[in-house]
């Protein structure tokens, strides 16, 4: 199983690695420099202690007192640390030593140096007896002037106790060392842990939470150091990210409806089609003789109204029945063809308020007749809209007339007009607090040749030449209705140019009416 490490593992172990190494070689060089040291300081004391020996037994030396600096030399030779003294004469043999066994023996080699005897660890120092005028004067020596050297001190030193002081103090710093390397191991730990692997690890449970769609996800910025600023800069890349993605999302859903509204537009197309053709078979199948049957019924009727005969007023009913179903007939031939779009539209800019205050005064009488409170809201310095005034009237007096029949027993219709934060979309609003329109009704409204009336008369396509209107107007039209409280029908066109003098002067003297009506 392959093993992984993190960045902040890896960097522990550089650091406790570092540090180990760091403490073993300041252990070793300062046991070199104690090791050192201490050699030189028994060295010195080797030197000192010749010395001393050397000055202790001058006198006796200068008197030939052998059983003195026989004592002396056994005194010196009995002292801690201190395995042998000896005095060797000029031909290398031993003439006096702490150790009797050796008088009178070669003594070998006299150099400083280290070895070991039984198992001890010793130093050997030799210091040479110089001939001094005193001694080559005496009358006790025999030795000439010219002679230099007249023989050698040597002694043992033991170094057992500085080997012991060495261990030991190689064993604490071997303990300080190990506690140092722990506790710098610790202590590096913990701060990779506190500094470098929790944000690193806050950071790659971002990153996963935000990889999972979690887009609302911050990371805490603890710090100003770069892994502040990286988590700073995380939290700024995931904002924008969201951002991003809620626009994306917005376009779709835009799309979406977009393509709804084009699915829907072209279902409702396929349908205007059909009927249109039918429109236009029905219209050059029957037009011409409805005209006829109206036109020869009216002058039946002309004619039998001058003369008397029996059954007249019969008569007479009964063409006046034939002359209203022929008007009907046609009457449904002419909104068959608005329906499918067989009339031309003549599209200029006008001023919508204009508009609506035609559309307003051919209902004002109704209105009035019905008792229905009329309150007009409309707003000033609308731009102009490109469209045909007519046709807008006609669909604002069908809306307007829908909203008088939801009410027979009185009520209130408001109309507003308004354009949008944008300034790109004007939007006229019809609003009645009739009985308002069922839920499942709702979504049919627009359908051509369906009504919820109960008059026979009715062919059902005011709502669905309205609907046809707005939407060769690139507008849209949409309703909200609340069973027993009111129904608002809202209806939107591409907002043009504002107003000019001309265009306000052309609308107002093709019939604005005040507001307030």
């Amino acid at each position: 199983m392959n093993l992984r490490l993190g960045v902040a593992a890896k960097l522990a172990i550089c650091v406790i690695a570092s540090t180990a190494a760091f403490f073993a070689l300041f252990g070793y060089i300062s046991l070199r420099m104690e090791r050192t040291h201490s050699h030189n300081l028994v060295l010195q004391a080797a030197d000192r202690t010749a010395d001393l020996i050397l000055r202790s037994t001058r006198y006796e030396m200068l008197h030939n007192d052998r059983e003195a600096l026989k004592n002396i030399i056994q005194e010196v030779g009995s002292e801690p640390g201190m395995r042998r003294v000896r005095i060797i004469n000029s031909a290398g043999r031993v003439a006096l030593s702490s150790d009797p066994r050796e008088a009178g023996q070669a003594a070998g080699p006299m150099i400083q140096e280290e070895f070991k005897e039984n198992g001890e660890h010793l130093l050997r120092v030799a210091r040479p007896i110089q001939n001094s005028v005193e001694c080559s004067s005496a009358a006790c020596h025999v030795h000439s002037a010219d002679r230099k050297v007249l023989g050698v001190i040597d002694a043992d030193l033991s170094l057992a106790t500085v080997d012991a002081q060495l261990a030991q103090h190689q064993a604490t710093l071997g303990y300080f060392l190990a506690a140092a390397i722990l506790l710098g191991s610790g202590l590096a730990v913990v701060f990779m842990w506190c500094v470098v692997y929790r944000p690193v690890k806050a950071l790659i449970d971002g990153t996963h939470r935000v990889a999972g769609g979690d887009l609302d996800y911050r990371l805490p910025v603890r710090s100003d150091d770069e892994l502040g600023d990286l988590a700073a800069s995380f939290n700024k890349m995931t904002a924008e990210v969201a951002g991003v993605q809620a626009r994306i999302e917005a376009e779709v859903r835009r799309q979406t409806a977009e393509l709804e509204r084009a699915h829907k537009t072209l279902l409702r197309a396929e349908k205007m089609a059909s009927i249109g053709k039918l429109a236009a078979t029905v219209a050059h199948e029957i037009n011409n003789p409805l005209f006829g049957i109206l036109t020869y019924a009216r002058l039946v009727l002309r004619e039998l109204l001058k003369h008397k005969v029996p059954g007249q007023d019969e008569m007479a009913e009964q063409l006046q029945i034939i002359e209203r179903e022929s008007r009907r007939c046609g009457d449904l031939v002419k909104n068959l063809l608005t329906f499918s779009r067989q009339a031309p539209a003549h599209r200029e800019p006008g001023d919508l308020n204009v508009v609506v205050g035609r559309a307003i005064a051919l209902v004002k009488h109704k209105l009035d007749m019905q008792k229905i409170e009329l309150e007009e809201n409309l707003a000033e310095n609308l731009p102009c809209v490109n469209c045909d005034a007519n046709q807008i009237q006609q669909v604002l007096v069908v809306l307007m007339v829908n909203a008088s029949e939801a009410m027979p027993n009185g009520g209130k219709v408001a109309v507003t007009t308004a354009l949008d934060p944008a300034g790109e979309v004007c939007s006229v609003r019809v609003k009645d607090n009739g009985c308002g329109i069922p839920e499942d009704v709702l979504p049919r409204i627009f359908d051509p040749f369906f009504t919820t009336k109960e008059d026979r008369n009715r062919t059902g396509l005011g709502l669905a030449v309205a609907h046809s209107i707005v939407e060769q107007h690139a507008g849209e039209i949409s309703v909200r209705s609340t069973p027993g409280e009111g129904t608002e029908f809202c209806v939107t066109l591409p907002a043009g140019c504002p107003l000019g003098p001309a265009v306000s002067e052309a609308a107002a003297a093709g019939g604005a009416r005040p507001r307030g009506g």
